[in-house]
């Protein structure tokens, strides 16, 4: 276990997450994981390894934890040469677990994206449940049939931080991911290199910021050349009702087509029908899952 990966560290891992990630036709490592790993993980990070026990002794698998405002995210990685090996899947979760109950448990999330059967035994013989699915959308460009009819305009970094942090979290109040950010998680995006404030459109109204679209641009996993994503989009709670998710998607799609993309993605849980029927309305389809399987791990007994 390392709270805080050195650079060969990282070197190593980014060569099996590479790998995995092109063997399974997706990211191997979710973005937020992602950033833990290579900027240094805050209060509740941890990474776990798993070498071949002979020859290179190259990685061969890769688990990480980091904490929440009310719960734990776990995901792993796994050469794909040793994909149909459960035990090393439960091994690297089992070990994220057993950190996790060290620190006092707590409500867990394992995150998995294309689960397969083999995700479905492994979670279960660890004591987590199948929990939410995640539904990869997509669709092309341009949208030929409406526009949007709302005026936005780019984010001003270093002006519209609070405000947007603001909106977002009480947008997505209770969404384990999504519903805690902290200025510091939105100037670790600021500092990527894809992020592009031109692709942040805001949408106010009597003074306030009332609506968002946060796009952004990324190499295809599926195929060759690049992909425009909704990235984040929300409503403030105190405009909901008015049509202003439908216009700013449209917004953002507008945003992305003009660019020269020729595809667009984005995520939405399963359970979220509203929001599910308006992309199928705007022309998106679903084109895979990601799952997380939940539980809730017990603190470790330490003993008097």
């Amino acid at each position: 276990m390392k709270r805080r990966m050195g650079e060969d560290d990282i070197a190593s891992l980014s060569v099996l997450i590479e790998a995995a990630s092109s063997a399974a036709g997706h990211r191997a490592l979710g973005e937020h994981k992602w950033l833990d790993l290579v900027q240094g993980g805050r209060e509740g990070f941890a990474g776990f390894v798993a070498t071949e026990t002979s020859g290179r002794r190259r990685l061969i698998g890769y688990a990480q934890l980091s904490k929440g405002s009310d719960s734990w995210a776990v995901e792993y990685v796994v050469h794909p040469s040793f994909k149909t090996e459960p035990d090393l899947r439960r091994d690297l979760v089992s070990a994220a677990l057993s950190e996790i109950a060290a620190q006092g448990g707590g409500h867990v999330h394992l995150w998995v994206p294309k689960p397969d059967e083999t995700d479905d035994r492994v979670a279960a013989e660890v004591g987590l449940a199948r929990g939410r699915d995640l539904f990869q959308m997509r669709r092309p460009l341009p949208v030929e049939s409406e526009r949007s009819s709302v005026v936005t305009r780019s984010f001003r970094p270093g002006q519209d931080e609070d405000a947007w942090l603001d909106v977002n979290n009480r947008a997505f109040k209770g969404h384990p991911e999504q519903g805690s950010w902290t200025r510091h998680d939105l100037e670790e995006r600021e500092a990527q290199p894809w992020f592009d404030p031109a692709g942040f459109l805001l949408h106010e109204r009597e003074g306030e910021l009332a609506a968002f679209c946060w796009t952004k641009v990324q190499e295809d996993e599926h195929e060759p050349g690049e992909i425009g994503e909704i990235y984040v989009i929300a409503v403030n709670p105190d405009f909901q009702g008015r049509g202003l998710g439908r216009e700013l998607v449209l917004a953002g799609l507008e945003h992305l087509a003009a660019g020269g993309l020729e595809k667009a993605m984005l995520y939405v849980d399963r359970d979220n029908a509203e929001a599910r029927a308006l992309y199928r309305k705007l022309g998106f389809r679903d084109d895979h899952v990601d799952r997380a399987y939940v539980g809730d791990v017990a603190p470790a007994d330490v003993g008097p």
